[in-house]
């Protein structure tokens, strides 16, 4: 049986790094005789040129026929003088969680053991490599729920959150951490926030079921400041909306590179869509610099949590870490006695990587 996959490569770096998770589903497919099915569709500022609108109807029916979605990325100066509701990020992305209901987010941070010295921080906080994950309530917050405006004299955005909402993503991290480390510290400001007062009575009451499960509190400038004291303290982090948005880019780079980390957002079903935590780059777009490594691991976990092929999704991941370890790195994460190479050169050696285990 055919799986199918809706890829929608974007903008800027997108259309180069998906090239690299393209050439490694091949490689899954070749050596575990599964058949993919890879539907392309135009999606972002390119669907703006092409069609009109960041996210056309066809590409909508695309990814309802689809067993989930791999994405690029959305976005670039061309676009930034449209009117913000017609941007690619907020026409585009947005539209699709919603359509979708992804509530889920999991960014998970990685700091593979070869790349300690990439990272900006002290190499003894995580001489081992570092694994956090965060999950991230998407669908609701400020940046969905709640009155918005603006006028001649002002503008709003209305933190708003539901006990359902905060809730069903707290069970999540609550559900994952029981699978890791069985810690959670969730991220909040109920020392200011109403909403984030109901966060923590929702989530504090989600944690009795679940006593094998530690429970950490955290004010969320604390929780800042914590990922750069002492990262290695975190397991799972639960955050809302705009706080989890923040806390995982700042999660992100103690990997030394955005360009590393993949992320899923996910609905109660096993429909998601996988992405790569770094923008479109469109600085870099084709120079052929860029790192597909984490557009390779967004697919890694399309293949665990849409198609449930974990094994698949493991095979990815070690070789990455295989091709790490012969020392080959695209620029952003180069070093002293590594081989930089590009972002084709990158995506072919851990296809083959891939292919030799077979």
């Amino acid at each position: 049986m055919s799986r199918t996959i809706a890829i929608l490569p974007g903008d800027g770096i997108g259309p180069e790094v998906m090239e690299g998770a393209e050439r490694v589903l091949a490689a899954v497919s070749a050596r575990f005789s599964i058949e993919f099915s890879l539907a392309r569709a135009d999606v972002g500022g390119l669907a703006i040129d092409r069609h009109g609108t960041a996210l056309p109807d066809k590409t909508l029916s695309t990814c309802e026929s689809s067993e989930a979605v791999l994405f690029g990325s959305v976005g670039g100066p061309k676009w930034e003088t449209l009117p913000p509701e017609k941007q690619p990020e907020r026409a585009a992305l947005l539209p699709l969680r919603r359509h979708f209901d992804l509530f889920v987010g999991l960014r998970p941070a990685l700091v593979f053991p070869q790349l300690v010295d990439a990272s900006p921080l002290k190499a003894e906080l995580f001489r081992d490599g570092l694994d956090i994950l965060i999950v991230r309530e998407l669908t609701g917050g400020v940046y969905f729920a709640g009155p918005k405006g603006r006028d001649e004299t002002r503008a709003f955005d209305t933190m708003a959150y539901t006990p359902e909402e905060v809730e069903r993503i707290a069970r999540v991290a609550f559900e994952t951490a029981m699978q890791r480390s069985r810690r959670v510290t969730s991220v909040d400001k109920a020392n200011i926030l109403t909403t984030m007062v109901l966060w923590r009575e929702t989530v504090s009451r989600v944690a009795q079921d679940y006593p094998d499960v530690s429970l950490n509190h955290m004010y969320v400038d604390n929780a800042a400041m914590q990922l750069i004291r002492n990262p290695a303290q975190f397991d799972v982090i639960l955050c809302g909306n705009m706080f989890g948005d923040i806390i995982s880019d700042e999660a992100a780079m103690l990997t030394g590179s955005l360009g590393m980390l993949p992320s899923a957002s996910l609905s109660d079903t096993s429909f998601g869509l996988y992405e790569p935590i770094g923008g479109s780059a469109p600085d870099i777009a084709g120079r052929g610099v860029a790192n597909p490594i984490a557009q390779i691991l967004s697919a890694a976990m399309l293949l665990k949590f849409s198609l449930d092929l974990p094994e698949a999704h493991d095979a990815i991941f070690d070789a990455v870490r295989l091709v790490l370890d012969d020392g080959y790195r695209t620029a952003d994460i180069a070093s002293a006695g590594t081989t930089t190479v590009s972002t084709e050169e990158m995506g072919r050696k851990i296809a083959h990587r891939l292919t030799e285990e077979v």
